[in-house]
């Protein structure tokens, strides 16, 4: 099978909700935790740490796939500042919970899942379109052309 024809297979995970809601869009993955305070200009949701695999990039609007967060409990406070200027990422996808991140996840408002069957930082790319249905628990990852599954 071509590539081009695998690039149209959804991948399907399950996990568990954080916040409810559905959202979709293109997916932002790191493998980096991502510091809220000093880390992300909430004004554009672009990640501004230092020596980020993501610097200079913009989450908003985006699915965003990463480990969890890390640095100070001012990490719920800049992702609340996102929502508030329409910088938020269309929703969380992240492996490890603590308490700092599921505030943050609460108070951004956007869909979240953890507890994944499968690890998403294997399964999804930048770029793949992710559509998260956190109240069933199910993430669909539509692969990006020219990438198989």
């Amino acid at each position: 099978m071509s590539a081009e024809v695998m690039s149209e297979a959804t991948i399907v995970i399950r996990g568990r909700k954080v916040v409810g809601g559905v959202a979709e869009g293109e997916a932002l993955v790191t493998r980096d935790r991502i510091s809220g305070w000093g880390g992300i200009d909430p004004r554009t949701g672009t990640v501004i740490e230092t020596r980020h695999e993501l610097r200079g990039q913009s989450f908003a609007g985006k699915v965003l796939v990463f480990p969890g967060a890390k640095g100070s409990s001012g990490w719920s406070a800049m992702f609340h500042m996102t929502r508030l200027m329409n910088s938020a990422p269309a929703a969380f996808l992240f492996n490890e919970m603590t308490t700092k991140m599921a505030l943050g996840a609460v108070v951004t408002h956007a869909p979240s899942m953890t507890d994944f069957e499968r690890d998403p930082l294997e399964c999804i790319e930048t770029g793949d379109w992710v559509r998260v249905d956190a109240d069933r628990g199910v993430i669909e990852i539509t692969k990006k052309r020219g990438t198989q599954p």
